[in-house]
């Protein structure tokens, strides 16, 4: 019986460590959880909502409108890129050109119109025409009128700078839904 518990001991343990192993593969190279802090990104994300980012196919290309998490120097961003290596943007009276021509910002119809209801002029203030260093990216967070970006004062991000991409919300449970 003694041989047959040190036995089971030790294949337990193994399980252990094991899982123990493929938990910290997945969470450092794969999919880990991150809280969502502050309102820069509403009301696509809200204030301590937790997400799910995935970091797998997050190395080499990125896509302008991609929700991505950002390692900043003390803290980390969840924001949207807008701008690419290269790209020029400009803002004129709510209206989004990259590269000359007119991108449709659906994610923004929520705070536009929570804009013009409490007497804002406009969502974002003007800016540009600015050119995306090569190598570098431009982000700014929904909530143009309370987002900390590209803008004004964070400045230019570069890939290894991206933790992942934001998939989906997980909690609060009722609250589960894919990130767009």
């Amino acid at each position: 019986m003694k041989l047959n518990s040190k036995r089971e001991l030790k294949s337990w343990g193994k399980s252990l460590m094991i899982a123990f192993g493929v938990v910290f593969f997945v969470r450092t190279f794969l999919f880990a959880p991150y809280i969502v802090e502050g309102a820069s990104m509403e009301p696509t994300l809200h204030n301590q909502e937790k997400i799910f980012v995935n970091k797998l196919n997050f190395t080499d290309s990125f896509s302008r409108g991609e929700i991505v998490i950002i390692k900043g120097k003390e803290v980390n961003y969840v924001k949207r890129i807008i701008g690419l290596p290269g790209d020029t943007i400009l803002m004129r009276n709510d209206n989004l050109f990259i590269n000359g021509e007119l991108v449709k910002e659906p994610y923004l119809l929520q705070n536009l119109k929570l804009a013009k209801e409490i007497g804002s002029q406009r969502l974002t203030g003007d800016f540009g025409p600015i050119t995306v260093p090569k190598d570098k990216y431009f982000v700014m967070g929904d909530n143009r009128l309370k987002s900390k970006d590209s803008r004004n004062g964070l400045g230019y991000f570069t890939k290894n700078q991206f933790v992942g991409q934001s998939e989906f919300v997980v909690y609060p449970f009722s609250n589960i839904r894919e990130t767009e």
